[in-house]
């Protein structure tokens, strides 16, 4: 059995995305699980469509979310370079051996004739494809063609009445007939190679065992297979993935509702909760488990359990997911990964026994990081009370119950669960006032609102100077 060596191959278009995310995350969890090696491939031969430093960002993403890369760029390998740009001699040599075999020839056809020939076909109803025309080219017309500088390109001769049959590990036998694929280009007017022959050539030199990729591909593969057997190669394992749906079972589209996994971090989602839930895309375990670790996820993937059926993307439950990381994770993980929303917003964590005291509070309630950052605003700088608070607080009742807890915070001190408790059951006595009367004015005077923490941990993370100064600063 060959051993397994799988790659994620994107273009470098812009930001990674969540279906492109998953493709790599399931490439890097089937090379771990079965011992294997995880290759990336910048496929770069859209030059048109290239976005600068994209290769770059997408590395430093897939290093962020700890997808370790075992050959690629910058790392290098024994089946390197792995940018196609780099490769285009290969490409070059292939595609004439292609041509001298009679399985691929020259199109001199320009857009406007190739735009033409498709309006005819849909006209009259017909399958969309390359009517062949240069393939009639004699070698004396090609010849002049090319001494003329004409622009070409390199076009792949499909067998007539062929029926494809191969296996997929996902959708098991599939069968296609090659009236229903089109003699696709495999070598741009520009010299650059198509997506599918360089990704043919390069599976093949790097020896790929899988090729698993989006759905998407599947109409591609009977070019894919019979340029394997042109070559005379060993074709791989196909795998192809379902689609990630939108909730009204629209294909997740980039433009309009799909956003870079870059956007996901930056709003304060945590990496395990994303690979967490891009792992669930499609894939589940044998005893429907929802919460993995990426170890786990190592351990326990297999492709034989990733289903052919739309994967919904649920933005409510990746909430449910982060919300779920940020109470369980490391409290040191998490008050640390928060730290730049609160320097966004000029808070001071530089207290770290009053930082962590916040983010122990805060993370109980919040879903998002930068939600930890605001939830804690308030126990460092104390918040405007609405006039409506204000009113209230200046009321007999109030006044009574943050003048009681000014004069006796002293000798209750120093403060602490047992003895915040007991003074609030001493004030309850010697005012009367007890409930929504006294809770209320308190937590105004505290953090500006009249729901939060419990009061223990409040004056915990206040600490017994400040509290102190914020209820004498609502006493008229």
């Amino acid at each position: 059995m060959k051993p397994v060596r799988v790659r994620f191959a994107p273009s470098p278009t812009g930001y990674l995305h969540i279906g492109g995310l998953r493709t790599a995350l399931y490439d890097f969890l089937y090379a771990r699980s079965q011992g294997g090696k995880f290759i990336l491939r910048i496929e770069d031969t859209d030059k048109s469509r290239e976005v600068p430093g994209a290769a770059e960002d997408l590395i430093k993403t897939l290093h962020l979310l700890g997808i370790d890369i075992d050959e690629g760029p910058r790392i290098g390998g024994p089946f390197g370079p792995y940018t196609q740009s780099e490769r285009l001699p290969l490409y070059h040599e292939h595609a004439q051996k292609l041509m001298d075999s009679g399985n691929a020839y020259r199109c001199f056809c320009s857009s406007e004739t190739l735009s033409e020939m498709r309006n005819e076909q849909q006209a009259k109803g017909l399958f969309v494809k390359y009517d062949r025309r240069c393939l009639a080219l004699s070698e004396h017309e090609i010849q002049q063609k090319l001494s003329s500088g004409e622009s070409h390109v390199i076009r792949l001769k499909m067998p007539d009445n062929r029926s494809f049959k191969f296996s997929d590990l996902i959708r098991e036998s599939v069968e296609m007939d090659s009236s229903q694929s089109d003699d696709q280009v495999l070598i741009k007017s520009d010299g650059y190679p198509t997506y599918h022959l360089a990704a043919v050539v390069d599976d093949h030199f790097m020896q790929i065992s899988h090729v698993i990729r989006g759905e998407e591909w599947l109409s591609s593969t009977p070019k894919h297979i019979w340029l394997y057997e042109c070559f005379g190669w060993e074709a791989p394992t196909w795998v192809h993935l379902p689609l990630i749906l939108s909730t009204d079972r629209s294909k997740l589209s980039k433009r309009m509702n799909d956003v870079s996994v870059e956007s996901y971090i930056s709003k304060g989602y945590l990496k395990e909760a994303l690979l967490n839930f891009v792992a669930l895309l499609g894939w589940h375990s044998s005893d429907d488990r929802e919460l993995y670790s990426l170890n786990d996820l190592c351990e326990t993937f297999s492709l034989e359990r990733v289903s052919k059926s739309g994967a919904i993307f649920d933005l409510t439950k990746l909430d449910w997911m982060n919300g779920h990381y940020i109470r369980n994770l490391a409290l040191d993980t998490i008050a640390e990964r928060a730290k730049p929303y609160f320097s966004e917003r000029k808070i001071d964590t530089s207290d770290i026994s009053k930082y962590h005291k916040c983010i122990a509070v805060a993370r109980e309630r919040c879903t998002l990081l930068p939600e930890l950052a605001d939830y804690c605003q308030m126990f460092f700088v104390k918040p405007l009370l609405s006039d409506a608070d204000v009113s209230l607080m200046r009321t007999t009742e109030a006044q009574q119950v943050l003048s009681w807890f000014s004069n006796a915070i002293p000798a209750y001190s120093p403060l602490n669960e047992e003895s915040i408790n007991l003074m609030v059951k001493q004030c309850s006595t010697d005012t009367g006032i007890k409930g929504k009367q006294l809770y209320t004015p308190l937590r105004l005077a505290l953090i500006g609102q009249a729901h939060g923490p419990d009061l223990p941990n409040t004056f915990a993370i206040l600490g017994e100077n400040e509290a102190s100064k914020r209820i004498k600063d609502c006493i008229v």
